[in-house]
């Protein structure tokens, strides 16, 4: 099963979201991305590849969904993620899947972020999304 740490389980308390247009607080939707599962840090080439396996898993959902990365505060840290309107349950499988630690859940415009395994809590809301959109003209090359 997968643990997070408490230190990490701080840090992305505090992500940021590079998109190139807002979403709306009105819909439900997860945030997950397949790089660096289990935290660790892997090769721009493998991540991409997690994040083709990623995009082809969104799209069987049959669901609006929408390129971002999540970043840390000061965008020294970046990984591209996808928004996908499913529910709570579908996002954790997915997560589990691509051995994420950890998801974000946007409900109501509250951000929420899940533990996708063993986690100093399975659920802590941390904030407002739309405090946490960062708009950009163009997303960053793809580098995790």
């Amino acid at each position: 099963m997968n643990n997070v740490n408490s230190t990490l389980w701080q840090t992305y308390q505090h992500t940021q979201f590079l998109l190139t247009q807002r979403l709306s607080n009105q819909h439900s939707f997860a945030i997950i991305t397949a790089c660096n599962p289990f935290g660790s840090q892997l090769t721009s080439c493998q991540n991409r590849l997690l994040d083709r396996q990623l995009q082809q898993t969104i799209q069987q959902f049959k669901q609006p969904y929408r390129s971002l990365y999540g970043a840390s505060p000061d965008l020294s840290h970046q990984e591209k993620s996808w928004a996908i309107f499913i529910d709570k349950e579908q996002a954790l499988a997915v997560g589990r899947k691509f051995n994420q630690l950890a998801i974000y859940y946007v409900e109501m415009g509250r951000l929420l972020l899940l533990a996708c395994g063993q986690a100093p809590q399975l659920e802590c809301e941390i904030g407002r999304f739309d405090q946490r959109q960062r708009l950009v003209s163009e997303l960053p090359d793809f580098e995790c």
